[in-house]
C-alpha cells in the first residue's frame, strides 16, 4: 500500500460517521486507491467493532489492497465474491445474502455487513443486469439487518454504470459522510424505466415460431427440439429447456390462450419469448426470489428458475397480454 493511500484512509476514519444500525444500502464512488480505502476501511472497522458478520465481496485486486490496509485484522472478515455478481446471477446472489443473514442472527450484533465491489461484466447486457440487481435488493431485503456499501470505481466502470449508483442506492458517501441520495428512485419504477434493448439476433428469422400452441406438452416438445439443434452444450441445453418449460407452464396455468412462442439463435446468443393473452401482470421484481419463499414445495419457481438459468429475463406487459422475454449467451 502506498503512503498516500494509508494516510487518506486514516483521515476518513476520523470524519466518516458510523452508519445507522439497520438496512442501509450505500454507494461510494471512488477514483483512486486512496478514495477506495478512505470509504472501505472505516466501514469494515465499524463492523468488526460492532460484532457484525462482516463480508468482503470483491475481486482479487481490491482484496489485496484491503489486505495491505488491514493486515491481520482482515482475518475477521469473510470473503464471498458472489454477492458482487462475479460469475453469479442475481437470484443466487440474493440466496447467498439470505444465508449470511441467517448466520448473522447468531452474532453479537445480529447484523450482516457487506463491502461489495461493483463488477458487472464487460458488456451493456451485463451492466443492465447489475443495475437491476442493485435496485431490486432495496425492495427484496427491505427491513433486514443488513448494512451494505457498494464501491463504484470510476477508473474501470463505464459512465452509465457509475451514474446509476445514485439512482439505485438510498444513500451515497459524499465528502466523507453518509447522505441520502436525492436521485434515488423507487426500485419498481427504476426497473420499469430501464430500456429493454433489442438483441441483434431478433433481426433474423426465428428458428421457431408457434402461434396458439394447442397444449403445454406440445409446446415443450417443440422448444426441446429447437434447443437440441441450436445449443451444443448439453448441460446448458437442459437448463434452458427447464426454465422456458416453466415459463410456458405459467402461461397456460395463469394466463389465457392463445399462447405463442418465438425462438431466435445465431450460434452465439439466444432469445426466447413466451406470450399469453391474459392479464398484463408484470411486477419487475418477480423471479428474483421464489414466489413463496424457502418452501419450494408450494411452487412459484418458474420465473425464479428463468432468472437463475438465463442471463436476463424481462416481463413485457402489452395491449394483448404479457410476454416473458429470455436472453442468454450460448456456451
Amino acid at each position: 500500500m502506498d503512503r498516500g493511500a494509508g494516510e487518506g484512509a486514516a483521515l476518513a476514519h476520523d470524519v466518516l460517521p458510523g452508519p445507522p444500525a439497520l438496512r442501509v444500502h450505500t454507494a461510494a464512488i471512488v477514483d483512486s486507491d486512496a478514495d477506495l480505502l478512505a470509504a472501505a476501511v472505516p466501514f469494515v472497522e465499524e463492523g468488526l467493532r460492532a460484532g457484525d458478520l462482516t463480508v468482503l465481496s470483491c475481486g482479487p485486486e481490491a482484496a489485496t489492497l484491503l489486505a495491505g490496509a488491514f493486515g491481520e485484522a482482515l482475518g475477521g472478515v469473510e470473503r464471498d465474491a458472489r454477492m458482487a455478481l462475479l460469475d453469479t446471477r442475481a437470484p443466487d446472489a440474493l440466496g447467498v445474502t439470505r444465508q449470511l443473514l441467517a448466520r448473522a442472527a447468531e452474532t453479537r450484533s445480529g447484523r450482516l455487513r457487506v463491502l461489495g465491489q461493483v463488477q458487472f461484466g464487460s458488456d451493456p447486457v451485463s451492466w443492465r443486469e447489475g443495475q437491476r440487481y442493485e435496485a431490486a435488493v432495496n425492495a427484496l431485503l427491505d427491513g433486514c439487518p443488513l448494512t451494505a456499501m457498494c464501491l463504484y470505481d470510476s477508473r474501470v466502470l463505464p459512465t452509465a454504470v457509475v451514474s446509476s449508483a445514485r439512482l439505485t442506492h438510498p444513500q451515497v458517501v459524499a465528502d466523507g459522510r453518509w447522505v441520502d441520495s436525492p436521485e434515488y428512485c423507487d426500485p419498481r419504477d427504476f426497473l420499469r424505466l430501464l430500456p429493454v434493448p433489442r438483441e441483434p439476433v431478433e433481426d433474423i428469422p426465428p428458428v421457431l415460431a408457434i402461434d396458439d400452441a394447442p397444449t403445454l406438452a406440445g409446446l415443450r416438445h417443440a422448444l426441446a427440439a429447437a434447443l437440441e439443434t441450436r445449443v451444443p452444450d448439453r448441460d446448458q441445453r437442459e437448463d434452458l429447456h427447464l426454465a422456458i418449460s416453466e415459463v410456458a407452464a405459467n402461461a397456460f396455468r395463469h394466463g389465457r390462450r392463445p399462447v405463442s412462442a418465438r425462438l431466435w439463435a445465431d450460434g452465439t446468443r439466444m432469445v426466447c419469448t413466451i406470450t399469453d393473452a391474459g392479464g398484463t401482470f408484470g411486477d419487475p421484481l418477480a423471479g428474483f426470489q421464489p414466489a413463496h419463499g424457502d418452501d419450494l414445495s408450494r411452487g412459484g419457481m418458474g420465473l425464479w428458475l428463468a432468472r437463475k438459468l438465463w442471463d436476463s429475463v424481462d416481463l413485457l406487459p402489452g395491449a394483448h397480454g404479457l410476454t416473458v422475454r429470455l436472453c442468454t449467451r450460448l456456451h
